[in-house]
């Protein structure tokens, strides 16, 4: 119940940070296909939300409970784990067949090992080529996207052969790999805001020196790196780990995806016109335009000239309907205004 309640109040601050659509990317089971069903329904306000489920991963890897003792068992769909463990081309055909089943929009693999996880590499590949192309290709015949956390250069390449939609992370994606996802056009989804937020709260997270050591190991290279697939012109969306920090201030991460290369417009572009054609609703979202939802934002400065302006958003209308209004202007007025 407690989770709950933090989606509903995270929905709303995700919103209200100028977010009308989100893509999730793992969460305790079917817990994003109700928040979005009940955000749809207009039971609590908060962003259309492409929904996944439990994020899918081998035995051993970064979404297992690696160092418990062998009688701890969780279930199938285990209420408060964000994981779901599938090893072999047939079971992780069964596990995307099931999470279609009970509503996702998206799913989410685990090709590499992590930062935050208990005992593997971040570098090292988790799932092979061939359980990767069944999750991709089974996740496309159910009309989904198909979305993978890969540090590791090899997991990445493998992602991008198996026709995986997105690569989160992308951390240590190597020269072949940045060729590899500009002739596939693949999206990378590179969250560089994190590093600064994780080391410097590490002490007062409890953060195990593992964990530390490693987000030491891929935070700068990973920076590096989106630079370097910046510049060679890869497909790039705006994505975060919200939740690994806190949820409305996804706008945080601006200010680094212009710092590493660039600009102001393409940063912007990144998070709407670009995000909406890698979740697939170009249709509905990421641009104004007739037939399209009236999904506007309100800042106090010129954000292509400083970036950081999305950091403080004044009056967001999501659907025709203004869901914050912080700079004084009658509701009624912009509403119509902006809805013509």
């Amino acid at each position: 119940m407690k989770i709950l309640i933090f989606g509903v109040v995270n929905a709303r601050k995700t919103l209200e940070a100028g977010f009308t659509t989100v893509r999730d990317v793992g969460s305790p089971a079917f817990l994003a296909v109700d928040l979005r069903n009940e955000i749809n329904e207009g039971y609590i306000p908060g962003p259309r939300v492409v929904a996944s489920g439990p994020a899918i991963s081998i035995t051993g890897g970064h979404g297992d409970l690696n160092g418990y003792s062998p009688e701890t068992r969780v279930s199938t769909f285990p209420e408060e784990r964000n994981f779901q463990i599938a090893d072999g081309v047939d079971q992780v055909r069964h596990v995307v067949r099931a999470q279609v089943k009970y509503g996702v929009d998206v799913i989410k693999i685990l090709a590499s090992g992590g930062v935050l996880s208990k005992g593997d590499n971040p570098g090292a590949p988790q799932f092979s080529p061939d359980e990767l192309k069944m999750a991709a290709d089974e996740a496309h015949k159910a009309g989904r996207k198909i979305a993978a956390h890969a540090h590791g250069a090899q997991s990445i390449k493998d992602a991008i052969a198996a026709g995986i939609d997105s690569v989160e992370h992308a951390s240590l994606i190597d020269d072949d790999g940045i060729k590899m996802a500009k002739e596939h056009g693949t999206y990378l989804v590179m969250d560089i805001y994190n590093d600064d937020y994780i080391l410097g709260k590490a002490r007062e997270f409890g953060m195990t020196q593992e964990s530390l050591d490693k987000e030491h190991m891929v935070g700068r290279l990973q920076r590096e790196n989106f630079q370097k697939a910046v510049k060679a012109g890869v497909k790039m969306a705006f994505g975060t780990d919200a939740g690994v920090y806190p949820h409305g201030d996804n706008a945080k991460q601006f200010k680094y995806m212009v710092q590493y290369g660039m600009t102001a417009a393409q940063a912007v572009r990144a998070a709407t016109s670009d995000a909406a054609d890698l979740i697939g609703r170009t249709k509905d979202v990421g641009s104004i335009a007739p037939g399209k939802y009236a999904d506007l934002i309100a800042v106090y400065a010129d954000p292509l000239q400083d970036v950081r302006a999305l950091e403080n958003v004044g009056w967001v209308m999501k659907g025709g309907v203004v869901f914050k209004n912080a700079m004084g202007q009658p509701t009624a007025r912009v509403n119509a205004a902006a809805t013509r």
